[in-house]
């Protein structure tokens, strides 16, 4: 048995009851009953924990017998980490307490398109401002996520062919910034990013996020987890073909649900794109049978109510063709435009808690950014 590791998971799961806790904080007992520790386990756990910051008191309640219970929380500000939202053209940055609320945020125009030296350099340089808005006495930075558009090996974080800017192939991001910073990063695809915010804020069990912007892809939470796919090709959602023979897309195929929706839009149609992005989703809901349908992304949020109930009115229509009888809800995501960037940042926070999502490189407890 590895012990240390054991140590670690215990630490982390009683962690994890302190967030959901809030500032009403949790008692030892509780802890106990809830991790199925013992009273020694968690007592030990809860005491490292104060000691490095993470934890401190919230009080004391009143017990069924004997003294009052001293209650325990989580401390937001022990701790920080970055989320980074790299589009084709701007750059969202936002630094979050242990908790995953945004503290400081940065929104910059960015060119995707003027190579990996040049992006990289400008992702560096907005996590140093937004680092150096924390002051001193600030907890550390754990690490930082970032998401981008896909496909790319979130596992080593390595770039693959990303539609329309196929010169970052085989370039690797993670290592790159990392290197950069003196921090952990941790890659993933802007959509798996998204998704993974929204499923640990318990959003559903199995849903699919739909993210229409610059460009258009899905990610999907299948049974609670992020599901990436054997390959971490899942959710390439915008390059299913609908229309033989249509219009070419930049990944090389004709009549892509992203070519047919971003010509739609280019031309005004907004109540075109939602109807055929609703077609796709029927598709996806058919093919998985996911609980509801989530929709962000620039050009949704400049039209919400139109999106949600053209979209929803097809993937409704196509549920009762299936005979399912159960309905698939569609609605908007939660976070808005930068909810990307705050899923980005869950990159980093979720494995303190036990969320396992994609173990990043371990680096000396350090926070050069410079």
């Amino acid at each position: 048995m590895n012990l240390p590791a054991l140590r670690g998971h215990n630490a982390a799961l009683v962690l994890d009851l302190l967030r959901a806790a809030g500032s009403e904080g949790i008692s030892r007992l509780e802890l106990a009953e809830r991790t199925g520790l013992t009273p020694q386990a968690v007592s030990k756990i809860t005491a490292r924990l104060r000691a490095e910051g993470l934890a401190a008191e919230a009080g004391r309640r009143a017990s069924t017998g004997g003294k009052p219970r001293t209650v325990l929380r989580l401390v937001p500000e022990a701790g920080h980490a970055v989320g980074l939202h790299l589009d084709r053209d701007e750059l969202t940055a936002v630094l979050t307490d242990l908790t995953g609320a945004v503290v400081a945020e940065r929104r910059t125009p960015l060119a995707f398109g003027a190579g990996a030296d040049a992006v990289v350099g400008a992702a560096a340089q907005e996590v140093r401002e937004l680092v150096a808005a924390l002051g001193a006495g600030a907890g550390p930075v754990s690490g930082a996520g970032v998401a981008l558009p896909g496909p790319l090996d979130h596992t080593s974080g390595v770039l693959h062919r990303v539609t329309g800017f196929p010169d970052w192939d085989g370039f690797g991001l993670r290592d790159a910034l990392a290197g950069r910073l003196g921090l952990p990063v941790v890659v993933d695809k802007d959509t798996n990013a998204a998704a993974l915010g929204l499923a640990l804020a318990g959003t559903a069990d199995s849903f699919a996020y739909l993210h229409l912007g610059t460009g258009l892809g899905a990610g999907l939470v299948l049974g609670g987890a992020v599901h990436r796919g054997a390959r971490t090709g899942a959710g390439e959602f915008g390059h299913q073909v609908l229309q033989l023979d249509g219009p070419p897309c930049e990944c090389g195929d004709r009549g892509c649900v992203e070519a047919l929706c971003l010509a739609a839009v280019a031309r005004g149609d907004l109540a075109e794109a939602a109807r055929v992005l609703g077609t796709a989703a029927g598709n996806l809901a058919g093919l998985l049978d996911i609980d509801r349908v989530l929709l962000g992304g620039r050009t949704v949020f400049a039209a919400e109510d139109l999106f949600v109930r053209e979209v929803g009115a097809v993937v409704a229509a196509r549920v009762r063709r299936g005979g399912g009888g159960v309905e698939v809800p569609v609605s908007l995501a939660a976070g808005g435009e930068r909810g990307v960037a705050e899923g980005a940042a869950q990159l980093v926070l979720a494995p303190l808690f036990g969320r396992a999502t994609v173990a990043f490189p371990v680096r000396r407890n350090e926070q050069k950014i410079g």
